[in-house]
């Protein structure tokens, strides 16, 4: 029977994979038990947030309206929606990179008013720095945050093997495919041990096969290290491959429509028919956002 994948999501679970942080023994993180208080609020939690900007002719857009959204520990949440709808805005709002004009964000019930090493933002393009090796690559932002060298090496060789990348610790980016140059910003993001992953459309400027690939050492990735995963995308397909949960944002000003269960069993695949009637039923809610943002374009076509 099909799962009723209409059905949003509201209450928490506390079944958790791992805990988001741990400590290196041998060359690999040990798992750490987790503190009774934190089953008892969200990972992230989105209350009443809304964000306007002022436009040149000194009127106020409303990009985002009274956002409500809670994350579990351990969650992998999509997060879909028609272009500018704010989805993008929304993971910076997060990694504190801008502020709300109105509302809360919190992590662990700790409100968040700057950027921290506890959240991550990983971009489209990988932004990683030419002139370093992968391994340094991987290291620099442990070496931000003052680890000692023998720790840092220690631990950029664990997350490279994570990513299937040791062999390419002394290359230089540029020697590298597309693909494998997300993975080793991937392994840089997760070096730092951050609690939450901000993920904004990372795969979509990739071949079809190198996606499909990457869906699934992410997924693997995210079932061995415990990490809150917030992955923004166009491709509702690529969000019930991924997600636990699939959220719909409407258009401007973007509002959390609808949220989704995926309750599929994993590992799932794209070709999957299930996973076709899923994303079908959450692409004709998200059609009508689609047919609403296409009108507010060509009403301003002079044509």
């Amino acid at each position: 029977m099909m799962p009723n994948t209409n059905l949003a999501v509201s209450t928490l679970s506390t079944d958790y994979r791992k805990p988001a942080r741990s400590t290196l023994v041998n060359g690999k993180p040990a798992v750490l038990p987790i503190r009774r208080a934190e089953a008892s609020v969200p990972k992230v939690r989105l209350q009443n947030v809304s964000l306007s900007y002022a436009t040149e002719s000194d009127s106020e857009l409303l990009a985002l309206d009274q956002i409500n959204l809670n994350v579990k520990a351990g969650e992998f949440l999509c997060i879909v929606g028609p272009s500018g709808c704010g989805k993008s805005t929304l993971l910076h709002l997060i990694a504190a990179l801008q502020r709300p004009t109105s509302g809360s964000i919190a992590i662990d019930d700790q409100e968040v008013t700057t950027p921290g090493t506890d959240r991550i933002l990983i971009f489209q393009e990988h932004g990683l720095f030419p002139w370093l090796t992968v391994g340094q690559n991987v290291e620099f932002g442990m070496k931000m945050k003052g680890l000692a060298k023998i720790e840092r090496e220690e631990k950029m060789r664990y997350y490279l093997r994570l990513v299937h990348l040791s062999q390419f610790e002394s290359s230089r980016p540029h020697q590298l495919s597309g693909g494998m140059r997300q993975r080793v910003a991937l392994a840089r993001a997760l070096a730092t041990e951050p609690d939450v992953l901000l993920m904004d459309e990372p795969f979509a400027a990739l071949d079809a096969q190198t996606r499909d690939m990457l869906h699934d050492e992410l997924e693997r990735i995210w079932a061995e290290t415990g990490r809150t995963i917030i992955f923004v995308t166009h491709n509702v397909r690529e969000a019930v491959r991924l997600g636990d949960r699939v959220a719909l944002m409407s258009f401007r000003p973007g509002r959390v429509k609808q949220e989704f269960l995926v309750d599929l069993p994993r590992p799932r695949h794209l070709e999957e028919v299930e996973v076709a009637r899923t994303a079908r039923e959450i692409l004709d809610s998200l059609r009508e956002e689609i047919n609403r943002s296409l009108e507010a374009e060509y009403a301003h076509d002079p044509r």
